[in-house]
């Protein structure tokens, strides 16, 4: 009887499925990644040399489309006007993870000499501009490209979901429109799916495979504002005879140093206050009738925030009345990012998953703040979210001396790209099988 029983439960356990765990897609993504590698090089390298402007990513978003649906996958398009989310469902039960890209450029003219560089023209706020990925968000949709024909591949060995988020606009919609990660879930992309975790990158010039992280705050949230200054037009001659509003705007400019500077306790969360912008008159001899100024907040902190706006606001109407003008201050003006915040606990679950994709334990880096904003934010606030920085400055380059983001100069490595790939299907199979 005993050695029926001692059969029975040894058939049993060998005719049980076999699951795979996060080591299966580990080894397979190391032997694939030369393969893939070429393909996310010749569709990042298509990309860069084909850019789109914010909610204009009309071709972009079709390339990006035509590649998903020939993996089988299920394509939902026109998502905040031209967004993409395609989903993979495994062939076993599990969590759902999330994975975004940008796919917007910028209104740069493009001067890197490459011979994949972009030569495309458009208009922006009624201005003839260049068009480039001068931002890497490029190299974030081939790596996501990737990362979706991986995983498509090994689906029968996967134990949950995931959802891949081709998201336009992150630099900010233009004037008057929505967009970005704010309409995409406001369309509903987490009502019938919501993920369990969400995960995103960004290039930056940094050594090649370098892997940059922080855990709570990472990126600052950013407030656009614009003040009208209104004034009296005179003869340049006669000063006297109006009310200077170039004047007046200087004089709220010097007033904003003063903020931070002395009425914030900056002692744990930094801010900045910056003037973009500066335009009034016409003409040497005529002073205007008003100046429009325009800038930018950067917090990470709420409370800052608010202060920071009430003493701006308070500042600008303040110093106008006080020569005879006024003031109209708006902030934020158009589109504004939360603080981007790597939930704690998923940081500390995914740093020994990370240590395993990069070269060596220097090139895990825990990086400073950075005052740049990202609308990944937006996502952090439904579901815990992980946001790290990858570098991609080319080997034999010195990293310190190259162009960064949004130069007309930037480049990025192709090389650099595999580990992207890398990190994001340990990260995803990681959590996937809950093994770290």
């Amino acid at each position: 009887m005993k050695t029926l029983y001692s059969f029975l439960i040894f058939i049993l356990f060998t005719s049980l499925p076999v699951f795979a765990s996060s080591e299966y897609f580990v080894e397979a993504i190391d032997q694939e990644s030369d393969a893939l590698l070429k393909k996310i090089t010749t569709w990042r390298q298509h990309l860069h040399k084909y850019p789109e402007l914010s909610n204009r990513e009309f071709k972009t978003a079709k390339y990006i489309e035509q590649h998903l649906r020939s993996l089988g996958l299920d394509v939902k398009t026109g998502i905040a006007k031209t967004g993409l989310v395609a989903m993979l469902k495994g062939d076993k039960p599990g969590p759902l993870v999330a994975l975004r890209a940008d796919m917007d450029a910028l209104p740069v003219v493009e001067q890197t000499g490459l011979p994949f560089a972009s030569t495309e023209k458009t208009t922006f706020n009624g201005l003839d501009v260049g068009v480039m990925h001068a931002c890497g968000h490029d190299a974030h949709m081939a790596i996501l490209m990737g990362v979706a024909e991986f995983f498509t591949k090994h689906k029968t060995e996967l134990a949950g979901s995931i959802m891949f988020i081709f998201q336009p606009a992150e630099e900010g919609p233009p004037v008057g429109e929505e967009g970005g990660a704010k309409l995409m879930l406001k369309e509903g992309i987490f009502k019938e799916n919501k993920p369990d975790v969400v995960f995103g990158l960004h290039v930056n010039p940094a050594p090649d495979g370098v892997i940059a992280y922080r855990e709570g705050p990472t990126m600052a949230a950013a407030d656009s504002w614009k003040i009208i200054v209104t004034g009296k037009q005179a003869h340049g001659s006669a000063p006297w005879a109006g009310v200077d509003p170039i004047m007046i705007s200087s004089q709220i400019v010097s007033a904003f140093n003063t903020i931070v500077s002395r009425k914030l306790d900056i002692r744990n969360l930094p801010a900045v206050i910056s003037v973009g912008s500066v335009h009034g008159g016409v003409r040497s001899n005529i002073i205007p009738n008003e100046v429009v100024m325009e800038g930018t907040v950067r917090t990470y902190d709420p409370k800052m925030r608010e202060k920071i706006i009430t003493e701006m606001t308070t500042l600008a109407k303040s110093t106008a009345e006080m020569n005879g003008g006024s003031a109209e201050v708006i902030i934020p003006n158009g589109s504004n990012y939360p603080v981007t915040i790597n939930d704690p606990d998923l940081t500390a679950r995914v740093l020994p998953i990370l240590k395993n994709v990069v070269a060596s334990k220097e090139y895990l880096v825990r990086t400073d703040r950075s005052t740049g904003a990202e609308d990944f934010s937006y996502y952090a606030q439904e579901v815990p979210g992980f946001f790290f920085f990858l570098g991609v400055t080319e080997q034999g380059k010195d990293w310190t001396k190259v162009a960064g983001n949004h130069s007309p100069y930037f480049e990025v490595s192709d090389a650099s790209l595999d580990t992207g790939v890398k990190a994001f299907v340990h990260l995803t199979s990681g959590f996937l099988f809950q093994e770290y």
